[in-house]
């Protein structure tokens, strides 16, 4: 309650000011509040997680009407959530804000390191708002509460997303990426195989992409869920509890996954391969979806050229990437080397796939409730 009352002072502290300031405090905010350790026995379900933010920034959001702040970005892009009725032929673009919300990898990363898609958009008068996230589950928030239009995630992200309530869309998606993700034990540790996790502590960001891939993992180990214990943790903290030994195991993707692997000689115990899929998915607000095509359009058409620049050119990749990252350059080489590049539409393939991890995490209560990945797709 005390951080709720904090959070309601430095909000009113904004009234009067551009509605963006007031969305990156929110952001701040709610990225402040990730709690560090918490227990998978205690609280099974990310919508268990999510709701009391939820609630939160929903309160945060009436307090904006009450403090006289906005609701969403400058210009015309704060009005998608209400303009229902405008066409795409009759909305005009010209002075808004694109808000994007980022991780510290994936093709949406690269696309803001390069600079390109600023410039292309800049030539229709529009602006973008770049917004760093520590991971998925955080930035599809963000997007819940109106204060990012555009994300990126892996597979799991959007299904917890979905249950709980959020109007996301799917746009579309990069190549499946197994490698770039996996579970991870100290180079000295007597772990020898996934079986041998039963008992232990093992680290991940809840409702991340590999969350599922510790799901199947352990599920083909013949081990079960319930016969581990998850301390779920964003990526930093996971990374100095992995090191203090405070964990057993940490479940992890690219670059974080690389990083941990050249500084700490950590062991690989296993990948994705065979296993999942590893999609990184666009995702936007429906909203906003549905009343700028042509921006989305022009984003997929920028992240497929640069992916196309990056699939051939790795270690300048990596050298761009470091400074913006805090990363050193032969992780990210590592990293960049077990993924493949190339935006691609959402077929039915996919939304299967997904289904099937939205069943999975029903099955172990992880979510609230059925969903169907179709409601989640962009009609044509």
């Amino acid at each position: 309650m005390h951080n709720i009352v904090y959070a309601e002072g430095r909000l009113c502290r904004f009234a009067g000011t551009d509605s963006n300031d007031i969305h990156k405090e929110m952001i701040r905010l709610f990225n402040g509040f990730v709690p560090s350790v918490e227990n998978a026995k205690a609280s099974r379900g990310l919508f268990r997680f999510a709701a009391p933010f939820a609630g939160l920034f929903l309160g945060l959001s009436l307090l904006l009407s009450a403090c006289g702040g906005g609701a969403g970005s400058s210009g015309e892009v704060g009005k998608a959530g209400t303009a229902g009725a405008d066409t795409a032929s009759t909305v005009k673009t010209k002075g808004i804000t694109l808000r994007i919300g980022y991780q510290k990898y994936g093709t949406i990363n690269i696309l803001k390191a390069d600079g390109g898609l600023d410039k292309k958009l800049a030539e229709q008068s529009i602006k973008i708002e770049w917004t760093e996230f520590p991971g998925g589950p955080q930035l599809l928030e963000a997007l819940n509460v109106g204060s990012i239009d555009i994300g990126h995630t892996g597979e799991a992200p959007p299904i917890f997303a979905q249950a709980a309530g959020a109007p996301l869309v799917y746009l579309a998606h990069e190549p499946a990426s197994p490698k770039s993700e996996g579970i991870l034990v100290p180079k000295d540790s007597k772990i020898q195989s996934v079986a041998d996790l039963k008992g232990k502590k093992v680290a991940l960001n809840k409702g991340s992409n590999v969350h599922y891939l510790l799901v199947k993992l352990l599920e083909k180990a013949g081990v079960a869920y319930s016969d581990i214990t998850t301390v779920y943790l964003p990526p930093a903290d996971a990374r100095a509890a992995f090191e203090s030994g405070k964990v057993d195991a940490w479940v992890i993707w690219d670059p974080f996954l690389a990083a941990a692997q050249t500084a700490t000689g950590a062991k690989l115990l296993a990948d994705g391969t065979d296993i999942v899929s590893n999609y990184e998915f666009y995702l936007a607000a429906r909203p906003f979806a549905e009343k700028y095509p042509d921006i989305v359009k022009t984003l997929l058409e920028e992240a497929n050229k640069i992916d196309e620049w990056a699939k051939n050119n790795q270690k300048a990749l990596a050298e761009k990437l470091s400074p913006q990252l805090g990363i050193d350059v032969p992780s990210l080489e590592l990293a960049a080397g077990r993924r493949p590049y190339g935006v691609q539409p959402i077929d039915q393939a996919v939304i299967d796939a997904q289904q099937k991890i939205a069943d999975t995490f029903r099955k172990l209560e992880l979510i609230p409730k059925d969903i169907k990945i179709t409601d989640a797709i962009l009609k044509p």
